[in-house]
């Protein structure tokens, strides 16, 4: 059934000296008004046990915008700022909610920059876009186009750490389903092999953190001997972060790729709830653990399963996949990770990720 979704669509963009200079200002102003709007919320809520609404923390910073310690405020697009109070009233929805942790401070040096601009906030006119407070449109690098006649709701534009402008463009898009599959597949998360599917096809994990380990350490050592406060160590920091950068977006581009083609050639995906938190915990895998980056996978395989008339179950992470023969349904006491190869008593004898593959799937099924 066709679907409209609302999709983003994220570009690098290359600002003019002026635009940067608006940009960190709103930034700057962004991260501000949070902290502060946190800060009355906080003492509020401890001193007198009292919440403040929305609405309280705009009319608040109306009157931050007439003081003089903040008259600033007023020199930025006030539509920034007053996403930056919904941000903060969503976090406290969930905070509440019991779904996330106390809102925190957002650091100088350590939080994410960005800032989100409403309609109202920009003009979208013959594929160019011109923020508010600007008189040029943004040189954008239109790596793919927008669906036709797709119009701007939300526009954020932010900078990484490694220096790189982006801006995401939300629109509304129209989806077509895929056409109905009729393949079925159990998917194992590993380590050595990122997944193995119950076809008993295996993908080969990548490993590009591993890859590029030597590249980083190198720019590590080099950002260590640095001046703290220096230039150097700015310019040294920022190979670092390109470095991160590059682990990144590879690793998201396969992804991506691998998730699409899983969606595109199975009616259903039966995956593992991994407690990827919990494991990450044991100190000789976690590094291999991030690298794999599963509960992203899975995340993409969701909200692709969705848009395109798909359906991914997940199995109970604590479900035997790697004792139990796909076979007979011999459930065995142990199975130690250094055996990859077993034979049952009923004489079949066992890939061990193929064989928790198609556990996985059986199990999927059954719960369907």
């Amino acid at each position: 059934m066709t679907q409209i979704v609302k999709r983003s669509y994220k570009y690098r963009f290359h600002p003019n000296s002026r635009q940067v200079e608006e940009l960190a200002r709103t930034f700057g102003c962004v991260r501000l008004v949070y902290n502060m709007a946190l800060e009355e919320r906080t003492r509020a809520y401890t001193l007198n046990g009292r919440r403040i609404s929305y609405a309280e923390s705009s009319a608040a910073l109306t009157a931050w915008k007439r003081s003089g310690d903040y008259e600033f405020l007023s020199e930025v697009s006030s539509v920034p700022l007053q996403q930056a109070l919904r941000h903060l009233q969503a976090a406290f929805a969930n905070f509440f909610a019991k779904r996330a942790k106390y809102p925190t401070f957002k650091s100088r040096k350590k939080s994410r920059l960005s800032a989100e601009y409403t309609r109202s906030a920009f003009r979208w006119r013959h594929g160019h876009l011109t923020l508010a407070k600007m008189d040029a449109p943004l040189n954008i690098v239109w790596s793919r186009p927008l669906p036709k006649g797709a119009e701007p709701s939300t526009v954020t534009v932010s900078m990484d750490a490694a220096g790189r402008w982006f801006v995401s463009i939300l629109v509304e898009e129209t989806i077509e389903p895929f056409a109905p599959a009729e393949q079925t597949v159990g998917v194992d998360a590993g380590i050595t092999t990122l997944v193995t599917l119950s076809t008993g096809d295996k993908i080969a994990n990548p490993k590009y953190e591993r890859t590029d380990r030597r590249r980083l350490a190198k720019a590590q050592r080099a950002l260590a001997r640095k001046t703290k406060g220096s230039s150097n160590r700015a310019k040294a920091r920022l190979r670092v972060a390109r470095v991160y950068a590059r682990i990144t977006d590879r690793r998201r581009d396969f992804l991506q790729k691998l998730s699409t083609r899983l969606v595109r050639e199975n009616q259903v995906i039966a995956v593992e709830d991994l407690a990827v938190r919990n494991m990450v915990k044991n100190g000789k895998l976690a590094r291999a653990i991030s690298d794999a980056a599963w509960r992203e996978l899975r995340a993409m395989l969701e909200y692709k399963a969705r848009w395109y008339g798909r359906e991914v179950i997940t199995v109970d992470r604590w479900f035997p996949s790697s004792k139990l023969c796909s076979a007979c349904g011999t459930l065995h006491d142990k199975m130690p990770l250094d055996v990859r190869t077993w034979q049952c008593a009923c004489g079949a004898i066992h890939d061990r990720d193929v064989n928790a593959a198609r556990n996985i799937l059986a199990a999927g099924l059954v719960d369907k």
